[in-house]
């Protein structure tokens, strides 16, 4: 698997959420600073919420470019059946014998990426499946409870 091409999907993912969100935060700054938004009395709050909202999405942006910048100078490696599941990790993970395949990255858990194929999720280690990953090895399977089911989980392959 050529994860240099998979990291630059990720990176081009990341760059369209940064695009989605610089545009709706110019239109929250836009409605903040419009004189429509001006109080019209102590319980006019249109404005203020509308500055909230587009400080907000510019934190959420300044995210994303950490993250696309991580990303692009992240060192990958590759992983054989008997190492650990570490960061740069593809896994492909059978939940009730359904494949479903995850990156494990350093941030941006949730990013999903279309990649020769397949679809791959971007997890964290931080994240409850990424806690449960990290650490295990191919081949190994542990089940948990998900609601009122147990969902029983394998590792079919690590790359």
């Amino acid at each position: 698997m050529n994860k240099s091409q998979l990291l630059k999907k990720i990176v081009a993912a990341l760059g369209e959420s940064l695009e989605t969100l610089e545009r709706a935060a110019r239109a929250s700054h836009t409605e903040a600073t419009h004189e429509s938004s001006r109080a019209e009395s102590k319980y006019d709050t249109r404005g203020l919420e509308a500055a909230y909202l587009a400080g907000g999405q510019a934190r959420q942006a300044k995210e994303i470019m950490e993250s696309m910048k991580l990303y692009s100078s992240l060192e990958t490696c590759d992983f054989s059946p008997t190492d650990l599941i570490d960061l740069t990790a593809v896994v492909k993970l059978e939940t009730d014998g359904t494949p479903n395949f995850y990156f494990v990255g350093p941030k941006s858990g949730g990013v999903e990426v279309n990649f020769n194929g397949d679809e791959i999720t971007v997890i964290t280690p931080q994240s409850p499946l990424g806690q449960n990953l990290v650490g295990k090895k191919s081949g190994q399977s542990w089940t948990s409870k998900l609601g009122n089911s147990t969902v029983k989980y394998k590792i079919s392959k690590v790359w």
